[in-house]
């Protein structure tokens, strides 16, 4: 994640998004262009993972995801900072778009043939975006470019490990990359402590958390899209009998009820919490940085147990079906549950956490049944948390929309 200081603003050169005071950061053209390469992205994941669901196959496409929810989400912070308007700042998210193509190129084999190509392309972008930084910050306060010394070396180390991994063998990869990613994640809960540089607050990190929680909340769209990428495929490719068609509606329904979990009310709550908080660079930090990534993870696998439920609607679901199907709205859920207490200071969501003990009850007659069956179960679980937080915070809903308040 990177970071700037309020002090940074009133002597920032004129690469840095014009801020105003009560005023919402746009999300531009370029960055939505940029996220077309995470749309291919997240498409690569959920085939990588459908195509081995073993343990160690798991484990490959929760990493390789990891990386790609991080290069993306410090591309968001930066372009928080930075005007995409100006030319410098368009060329470097375009060499970040192209850097970011070749990275979803290696996804399905990063793990054989493509390591290095991967670990490239990963280790390029976040150093390279970060040096760039170094130099847009250049006039502007010390405080400010001692924060991206700081995760400017954070990343030169962690990209020495990712291309030492790429040159290793298979059987050594996955421990560098292990650590190299270990690494990355504490950063920004350590605030890229660096001896004789020192550590940051969040209180320091100015952040524009409307134009944020936009650009998270059109990463969940895209996690969608493949969704509904995945059942229209699978759906067209495949017989047009009564239980695929049928499992082909129950898809569609868990799709409109995940969206509306998140953005029915989820999403402006935590946009109109965030700016308004005192504090926006800690809420950034854990509620869209990492929590987020829960929710992203959560949409991936419930697509491929999507694809599962159409193509084998029939087959009694095995340990490794159990787990995508009940995992991926389980994860969904809980990073839901953590996202809005983080943002709205509240509870965990009652009606989550019931959910979250359905899909739990639903592990014990799991072998028992076919995929669809366990498929179109999981799907009322996420309708009944969708209309349970609608009924009980419908007098919420009516004041988020109907004026500033939201509270």
């Amino acid at each position: 994640m990177s970071e700037m200081t309020h002090t940074a603003q009133s002597h920032s050169n004129n690469l840095l998004r014009p801020r105003q005071p009560g005023t919402h950061g746009k999300v531009t053209n370029i960055e939505l262009f940029f996220d077309l390469v995470f749309v291919y992205a997240v498409t690569q994941l959920s085939h990588t993972l459908l195509g081995d669901l073993s343990v160690l196959g798991a484990v490959h496409v929760l990493l390789l995801f990891l990386a790609v929810w991080w290069v993306w989400i410090f591309t968001g912070w930066i372009t928080n900072w930075l005007d995409p308007d100006r030319f410098a700042v368009r060329l470097l998210v375009l060499a970040l778009m192209f850097g970011g193509l070749l990275l979803s190129v290696a996804l399905p084999e990063a793990f054989d043939n493509h390591g290095l190509l991967f670990a490239g392309a990963y280790a390029s972008m976040q150093v390279g975006r970060s040096l760039f930084m170094v130099w847009a910050l250049r006039h502007s306060s010390l405080a400010a470019r001692l924060n991206f010394y700081r995760i400017t070396l954070w990343l030169a180390v962690t990209g020495v490990l990712w291309v030492v991994g790429g040159l290793g063998s298979s059987d050594t990869r996955l421990a560098w990359w292990v650590l190299a990613l270990g690494i990355e994640y504490l950063g920004p809960a350590a605030f890229f402590y660096v001896p004789g540089l020192g550590r940051s607050t969040s209180r320091e990190w100015d952040v524009e958390g409307g134009h944020l929680a936009e650009r998270c909340s059109l990463f969940v769209i895209i996690a969608l899209g493949e969704s509904v990428v995945v059942m229209g495929s699978s759906f067209a490719e495949g017989a047009r009998t009564a239980d695929v068609w049928l499992a082909f509606v129950m898809a569609f329904i868990g799709c409109v009820a995940m969206w509306w979990i998140y953005f029915d009310i989820g999403v402006e709550r935590g946009s109109r919490s965030i700016r308004e908080s005192s504090d926006p660079g800690r809420t950034a930090r854990l509620g869209y940085t990492y929590l987020h990534l829960l929710i992203v993870a959560g949409i991936v696998a419930c697509a491929v147990g999507d694809e599962l439920s159409l193509a084998h609607p029939h087959a009694v679901a095995e340990t490794a079906q159990i787990a995508v199907l009940l995992g991926g709205p389980a994860l969904y859920l809980l990073g839901n549950a953590l996202f809005k207490k983080t943002v709205n200071h509240t509870n965990l969501p009652l009606s989550h956490l019931v959910g979250l003990g359905l899909l739990l009850v639903l592990v014990w007659p799991a072998h028992a049944l076919s995929v669809a069956t366990l498929a179109a179960a999981t799907t009322v679980v996420l309708v009944v948390v969708a209309i349970w937080e609608t009924l009980s915070l419908r007098n919420l809903r009516r004041e988020l929309y109907a004026g500033p308040s939201h509270e």
